[in-house]
């Protein structure tokens, strides 16, 4: 009677392993992505880079790959923690910004693919139109080269100054030549807080869209069908050598898949432009 009864229990346990085996093959992406341990941290800005990021999730976990969004409110911090690989990637800046960067810092840092173009516009919350700026008018724009060039730019387009025949978006505050406003160099992400001082300023599209303007509030702005938008793309950027890590191609193919491409048309109407 003992030996059936041993028999029974051990076959009761099978039966118990057996079953958790099988349950164990159901388990959500996440948590296989959690188990194999493929996790990449990317650092992006809040608007609207860690937003299309979080469309990227759900894509990536079908992959076994949980993606981790680490958020930023400026533009040094995300290339120094990615330098540290604090970060796998970041998805935040153009071209133009990161080659800048390298050269400043002395930093080795690529990218695998242009996602989106963010129109740069001329912004104000004191006038309704361009020819209401007086003269000596303060207008804030980004203190960065890169898009100080392209600020000075769109303020020759808006007829408020004029820059050295040439300089183009290679312009700084010593090229321009003629002025109706003075203008006032400040930090990116500091324009939108600080538009309420200012007659006006040229924001770039992330933060414009962070603080709620949209494209129809810009007085002037960025054609997003000419050459800017392939110049300032905004860029997926690694550390050169990690471009043909697989879950960096897995991550760069999702930010250009269609998923992305609709999210982005619909959501942000034209202050957001897809450029694949």
């Amino acid at each position: 009677m003992k030996k059936k009864l041993v028999f029974i229990v051990a076959c009761l346990s099978s039966l118990v392993l057996l079953l958790t085996g099988c349950g164990g093959s159901k388990e959500p992406a996440q948590q296989q992505a959690n188990q194999t341990g493929k996790v990449i941290k990317v650092g992006a800005t809040p608007v609207p880079h860690a937003e299309i990021l979080k469309v990227v999730q759900p894509l990536l976990e079908k992959d076994g790959i949980k993606l981790e969004i680490v958020e930023f409110n400026d533009y040094v911090q995300p290339n120094l923690a990615l330098h540290d690989k604090q970060l796998d990637a970041n998805y935040f800046q153009h071209l133009p910004y990161l080659e800048d960067f390298n050269k400043q810092k002395g930093l080795n840092l690529t990218y695998t693919a242009k996602i989106h173009f963010e129109p740069m516009g001329l912004y104000s919350k004191k006038v309704k139109t361009v020819s209401e700026f007086k003269t000596g008018d303060k207008i804030g724009i980004p203190n960065d080269p890169t898009n100080g060039g392209r600020a000075l730019v769109v303020l020759e387009k808006a007829g408020l100054l004029k820059l050295k025949e040439g300089v183009g978006i290679s312009a700084t505050v010593r090229d321009i030549v003629e002025k109706k406003v003075e203008v006032v160099e400040l930090e990116a992400a500091q324009l939108p807080r600080s538009i309420e001082d200012l007659a006006g300023a040229v924001i770039n599209g992330n933060f414009a869209t962070q603080a709620k303007f949209s494209p129809a509030d810009a007085l002037v702005a960025e054609d997003a069908k000419s050459q800017a938008a392939d110049t300032y793309g905004n860029i997926l950027a690694v550390r050169s050598g990690d471009e043909n890590r697989e879950e960096i191609k897995k991550l760069t193919a999702a930010l250009q898949s269609p998923e992305v491409k609709k999210f982005i048309e619909e959501t942000y109407q034209g202050a957001v432009v897809p450029v694949f």
